[in-house]
């Protein structure tokens, strides 16, 4: 796919066009980049315009400025979609990527068509008590990478991947994230429990991988259960990143909630 800098950001975003065709929006995991959705691409790319972005501090999106932070991707995302003249976009997002596809949604939800997240929670309603476990967890993986980024990788791949594969995926990715990126993500608890949920107008996915850690799968159960229509599906044989685990089994689930 071409590289493309978005004028005024640190963002370096990636297209794929086909013809009249809907356009499917990727958005990774932390300490890795857009290519964790290689297997996405090569399946939807001759039905779907694809759209992938390097989140701040990651990949290719490594040129900041002063007061550049996490907090702003919405505004630059909503930027990109004017820059290319798309008005809709289906968004799928994984563990970070889906906190920020929330962001998006809540912020522009014109322009979302639906919305599928994976290994991530309600930001709306998420419980003090989990975020605070959660917090806690990554300070914890960031004093690592302080010490040492293989020593990091090394932590962090068993947590993000359940197949030997997929994690040395992970692995190879996460090796290549630099340690000051570290503060850009510092204003990600600002995302959280600062909008309430409306009427969603666009179809919702939830899920995670069995073997993703406890606190996700409750976390996806409480999303369930204040909002009872959305679709959940877990995935077996899978950790956190389940498009890295298991694509084909993604792949086919995203391709029927998009026909549903």
């Amino acid at each position: 796919m071409k590289p493309i800098k978005l004028a005024g950001s640190p963002i370096t975003y990636f297209v794929s066009r086909t013809e009249k065709a809907q356009w499917i929006l990727f958005i990774h995991a932390a300490f890795v980049d857009h290519n964790m959705f290689k297997a996405q691409f090569e399946y939807f790319e001759k039905q779907y315009n694809i759209l992938a972005i390097d989140i701040i501090g990651h990949g290719q999106s490594t040129d900041t400025q002063k007061g550049d932070t996490v907090d702003k991707m919405s505004k630059w995302i909503f930027d990109i979609l004017k820059t290319e003249n798309i008005d809709k976009v289906h968004i799928v997002g994984v563990s970070l990527g889906a906190v920020l596809a929330q962001d998006f949604a809540n912020q522009y939800p014109h322009a979302v068509s639906s919305l599928a997240c994976f290994g991530g929670y309600d930001i709306n309603n998420f419980d003090p008590k989990l975020k605070n476990e959660n917090s806690a967890k990554q300070k914890l993986m960031m004093l690592k990478a302080l010490f040492s980024v293989k020593w990091f990788a090394k932590a962090n791949k068993k947590i993000s991947a359940y197949t030997s594969q997929a994690q040395d995926e992970f692995f190879a990715m996460n090796m290549r994230f630099p340690k000051k990126s570290f503060m850009f993500l510092a204003t990600l608890n600002s995302m959280v429990n600062k909008h309430k949920t409306g009427q969603r107008n666009y179809p919702l996915l939830i899920g995670c991988g069995k073997f993703d850690i406890p606190m996700e799968l409750e976390a996806v159960k409480a999303w369930k259960s204040s909002e009872p229509d959305c679709r959940v599906v877990i995935f077996e044989n899978a950790g956190h990143c389940v498009n890295m685990d298991v694509p084909e089994e993604f792949n086919k689930t995203m391709e029927e909630f998009y026909r549903a």
